[in-house]
């Protein structure tokens, strides 16, 4: 039986390394115009022939597809360990509005600074989607302590968000600088602002959080069991949740910052995997949520962009098509098990 288990999770870290090296190559290949894979390789090998297509490869679709594999990976552990942490399978950075909260002080970050001449970086705009992620779940774990049951914080979480793109939408719209032009297309979610700077900007900050969350994989599955169980084992729970909720604004307001909000695949994606591996074990359903997060979204981004080019939809579109229906179908599966 157990040989039989790990046959399964190697078959499904596989198959996912795969899913997401195929979506990786196709996005840089695809786009408004098909480059052929001999110059792709040429751009990737350093040589500097001055073909336009060698520009696209290094400078929009490389950076564009390296931002889609980490903030999609970043966005699925997030909404893990959020769902982990409220106990509660449709608990998500984008449900529970705090993607939105992230958004509201990234766009007020940006109006006011663009407004008074400031440039902005990318270290400016992760603090402000920090500092509003923080916000936000702030008020969640507020919330959480009046309400009844699970129902009434997500639709607190959602009540939220409301309120927050509310405010954003209205800045926005009275926002007169021309330098803001492109503010409406990051607060509907894409990936298309991202440089090679913004990318070493996002390793720094992903690839250290993902890991100290792999870390965590033995505390969070006794936590899992209980919180007195947790503390059975020497876990201290307080300082625990702290960390959890740290960890996952920190990798939500990232993809915030450099994407906007990017609807339910840290809802989706979790459940996905553990349908995949027939676990719910964090040390297997962490790295296999970053990888199914990134597949997911390099796949969406490619459909955002081609589908309909010249005209490319935003990533939160395409996102909700085919996240939405999965989150559906697990509160189905919920009110079934429940009744």
């Amino acid at each position: 039986m157990e040989t039989k288990r790990k046959l399964r999770w190697t078959a499904g870290f596989i198959f996912l390394l795969l899913l997401a090296a195929g979506f990786f190559i196709l996005n840089i290949l695809k786009g408004t115009s098909s480059i052929p894979a001999g110059e792709v390789l040429e751009a990737l090998s350093g040589k500097d022939s001055g073909l336009p297509s060698h520009r696209i490869v290094r400078e929009i679709r490389l950076p564009r597809a390296a931002a889609a594999l980490l903030l999609g990976g970043a966005l699925a552990v997030s909404g893990f360990l959020l769902q982990s942490f409220f106990a509660n399978p449709i608990a998500g950075p984008y449900v529970l509005g705090i993607s939105s909260g992230a958004k509201l002080t990234v766009a007020l970050a940006m109006i006011l600074a663009l407004k008074n001449g400031i440039s902005v970086s990318s270290w400016t705009l992760v603090a402000a989607s920090f500092a509003g992620s923080l916000l936000s779940t702030g008020a969640i774990l507020l919330l959480s302590g009046r309400v009844k049951n699970m129902a009434q914080l997500i639709i607190g979480g959602v009540m939220i968000g409301y309120i927050c793109s509310s405010v954003t939408e209205l800045a926005v719209t009275f926002a007169d600088d021309a330098n803001i032009v492109n503010l409406h297309n990051w607060s509907m979610g894409s990936f298309s602002g991202a440089d090679r700077g913004d990318v070493r900007v996002i390793l720094l900050i992903v690839v250290p959080a993902v890991i100290l969350t792999f870390m965590l994989s033995k505390p969070l599955g006794a936590y899992q069991l209980g919180e007195s169980y947790a503390e059975n084992l020497g876990v201290n729970v307080r300082l625990f949740r702290v960390a959890m909720i740290l960890l996952s604004s920190v990798l939500s307001a990232c993809v915030t910052a450099f994407a906007g909000p990017v609807s339910f695949v840290g809802v989706a994606v979790p459940h996905l995997m553990k349908s995949l591996f027939g676990t719910a074990k964090p040390i297997v359903i962490i790295p296999a949520s970053f990888l199914g997060g990134a597949s997911v979204c390099m796949m969406c981004d490619l459909i955002a962009r081609t589908v309909f080019a010249p005209v490319e939809l935003s990533i939160s579109t395409v996102t909700a098509l085919f996240c939405a229906p999965v989150v559906i179908v697990i509160m189905l599966r919920r009110r079934k098990g429940g009744s």
